[in-house]
């Protein structure tokens, strides 16, 4: 919904990483599709996106190293 200020379940939220946005919607484990943006609450990404607000930044390990995300909107 609108007005919303941290990211949960069911939450929608883009993010840039590396100059690039992205969309992800933070869904439960049976819904998870990664390819498709949909990400798991129980993922490493979905858990650290939990709970973050619109300007945070989260920093993920990914085999290659790490990724930053910055959290551009959410609703």
């Amino acid at each position: 919904g609108s007005g919303e200020t941290k990211i949960n379940l069911g939450s929608t939220l883009r993010v840039e990483s590396q100059g690039k946005e992205r969309n992800f919607t933070v869904v439960g484990a049976q819904e998870a599709d990664p390819a498709e943006g949909m990400i798991s609450n129980e993922s490493p990404i979905g858990m650290a996106f939990i709970g973050k607000k619109v300007g945070d930044s989260i920093t993920v390990n990914v085999p290659n190293g790490t990724k930053t995300y910055k959290i551009i909107e959410i609703k």
